[in-house]
């Protein structure tokens, strides 16, 4: 079973990271890839951002394609699961988009972070971690311990991958219905906590009731 290991990969720090990160899964089992190890990263980026890259290559977009479209092909048919690395001043950009893509076609998704720094007061992104049905693991040796138990949990038969996704687009519609009945403000606390309560309702009983 292998697994995709996503992450910042632009500084010594970070590969190391990315690489213990790997490790700590392939020591309990797993198969992983590595973009900066497997991927066409390893073989081509040290040369792209070159003064030598333009007789190298001669065309940076479409390596930038290729780079896409294999990662796209390892997040949606050859891994079984995901995990992404979410330590940095802010989650890295490309890491994002994979997690959402893992996401989208039902791979489960484990967010791995043992940096303090966010943004929202110690809380980060929801659009992040609404990605993961858990919370982002914070000690590196517990992250296989996590995944299998995500994975035991998460369904990954295709007609169950696309009804987890409307299952989401489902409780956003109806979250939707409830905020378009809504004035343009609320007025009182009163009111604003009556809301957070209905909607936080919805969200513990699921998208179906």
């Amino acid at each position: 079973m292998h697994i995709y290991c996503s992450g910042p990969l632009f500084s010594p720090e970070e590969l190391g990271g990315m690489s213990a990160l790997a490790r700590v899964l392939e020591a309990d089992g797993f198969g992983t890839f590595l973009p900066q190890r497997d991927g066409i990263e390893a073989y081509v980026m040290r040369f792209v951002d070159s003064p030598l890259s333009t007789n190298l290559f001669g065309m940076r977009e479409r390596i930038d394609q290729a780079i896409f479209a294999l990662d796209i092909f390892q997040i949606v048919e050859r891994c079984a699961g995901f995990v992404f690395n979410m330590n940095g001043r802010v989650p890295d950009e490309g890491g994002v988009a994979e997690a959402a893509v893992a996401f989208s076609v039902g791979r489960p998704v484990l967010l791995y972070k043992n940096d303090r720094r966010s943004v929202f007061h110690g809380r980060d992104n929801s659009m992040i971690t609404g990605l993961s049905p858990v919370a982002p693991v914070s000690d590196l040796k517990e992250v296989p311990h996590a995944l299998r138990s995500l994975l035991a949990r998460t369904p990954l038969a295709p007609t169950e991958r696309a009804e987890r996704l409307r299952d989401t687009v489902r409780l956003g519609q109806r979250i939707w219905k409830v905020l378009e009945r809504l004035p343009a403000g609320l007025g009182k606390r009163e009111e604003a906590e009556e809301l957070i309560q209905e909607i936080a309702g919805m969200v513990a009983s699921g998208s179906h009731s």
